[in-house]
């Protein structure tokens, strides 16, 4: 009996060996990531651009394709509705509390761990969704199109991805590609905490002190250069500067001041002027101190290069884009705007700088815009307005604007204003 025991697992035994590593091969093959579904060099993924802000189509467990934000700043992916995860068949095993960048709002979540993510030739598999419980619709207030979630740094982390702006090409590539630096291609050390990409820059402020942050990669933030005050005292507020609202987080709306430092430098490319945010401090800022970042390089920086993220080497590979050069404005008119959700290009002003421009003609908070330079308002994307509302100092913009009585949309009245362009900062 011991001998036929041995003879059967003489001859079973390479068999049982070559299915035991099938099986971890294909485990292995199943880690939860990026692929590429063809075996080539590179990938092209179009996207649309925004501010610089990337925006591709996703597709969730073969669902229609809905528009996902493309975010270094974030670990995880989200999904901004319920109703919209529940519509897809999401399955879902606990739920999770998020406090939002403002430190004040608390998130409700639901998680759905496993699905299949289909980016044109790139797939995720089995990928992790935060499903927000409240709806967020305000990236599309802000943006101008719908934003239904976020494609979080997991898109990033086996591969080496470029990202053109100038083009609005993602160009995805083998793990084994990206060797040897591209012609043309500078080299930062790059630092992946958190699974989030970190650089060191040189900055020059005002007063004419240098520091060298450490800051976070953020392609979905729509600001330049971001330094964070609390984490630091060598941060110095430059002479000139504007109170104002800087961005739209989960949370919501961040405020603060934007300034300008005299220039960065990044892989030894200098940038002058640099557009820059000094956020209040919130009680979400000891996370921010706790990274040891000093802030973000955002979109208005980013989409001036043409940028290779290489998780797997620790590297960022930068080149300058064809805008590289142009000059950093921020907002002559002193308005802010915004697009009505699930609405056909509705304009309204969301705030009003005191003193500005704008406000000086008349125009007030809430105003609906319906012609601007006597061009209707749906023929404009609400990114071309805000570029044309930081063009040109002594630009003449004439506005006609619809202004409701109190919540009454049934009563209205007609107002035309004329207002020079300003440069504030």
């Amino acid at each position: 009996m011991t001998s036929g025991f041995h003879y059967y697992m003489n001859k079973r035994l390479p068999l049982f060996l070559f299915l035991l590593l099938a099986t971890q091969i294909l485990c292995i093959g199943q880690v939860p990531g990026f692929f590429m579904k063809e075996d080539k060099r590179k990938v092209v993924i179009p996207f649309y651009a925004s501010n610089s802000l990337i925006i591709i189509p996703v597709s969730i467990n073969g669902n229609t394709p809905l528009n996902f934000l493309v975010d270094t700043g974030v670990r995880s992916n989200i999904l901004f509705s319920k109703i919209l995860g529940d519509a897809l068949e999401l399955e879902y095993t606990r739920r999770l509390k998020l406090v939002g960048a403002d430190g004040n709002d608390d998130l409700m979540a639901s998680v759905s761990p496993i699905n299949h993510f289909d980016v044109g030739p790139v797939e995720g598999i089995f990928q992790s969704i935060l499903v927000l419980e409240d709806e967020f619709i305000e990236l599309e207030s802000v943006i101008g199109i719908p934003i239904y979630g976020i494609l979080g740094s997991e898109f990033f982390k086996f591969n080496p991805v470029k990202i053109n702006y100038d083009k609005g090409e993602i160009s995805f590539f083998r793990t084994s590609a990206m060797k040897w630096r591209p012609l043309f291609y500078r080299k930062l050390a790059m630092s992946i905490d958190d699974n989030k990409p970190y650089i060191n820059a040189e900055v020059r402020q005002k007063d004419g002190s240098f520091i060298y942050p450490k800051l976070l990669i953020d392609t979905g933030a729509n600001h330049g250069l971001l330094l964070n005050r609390e984490t630091t005292d060598e941060i110095t507020m430059p002479p000139l500067f504007i109170a104002s609202a800087l961005g739209q987080s989960l949370g919501g709306v961040l405020y603060g001041f934007i300034g300008r430092v005299d220039y960065m430098k990044l892989a030894n490319f200098k940038l002058d002027e640099v557009l820059t945010s000094y956020p209040d401090e919130t009680p979400f800022s000891y996370v921010i101190q706790n990274s040891g970042r000093y802030g973000s390089l955002g979109a208005e920086v980013l989409g001036r290069t043409r940028l290779i993220f290489d998780y797997p080497r620790n590297r960022l590979l930068v080149r300058k884009a064809e805008n590289f050069y142009t000059p950093f404005e921020y907002d002559m008119s002193g308005m802010s705007l915004k697009k009505i959700p699930n609405d056909d290009n509705r304009i309204y002003v969301s705030e009003i700088r005191p003193g500005s421009p704008a406000q000086r003609v008349g125009i007030m908070t809430f105003d609906e815009i319906l012609t601007i330079n006597k061009v209707p308002t749906f023929i404009w994307e609400l990114g071309e307005i805000n570029k044309l509302l930081r063009s040109e100092p002594g630009k003449e913009i004439t506005l006609e604007v619809r202004r409701y009585e109190g919540d009454d949309l049934t009563k209205w009245e007609d107002h035309k204003f004329t207002f020079t362009l300003r440069k504030q900062i």
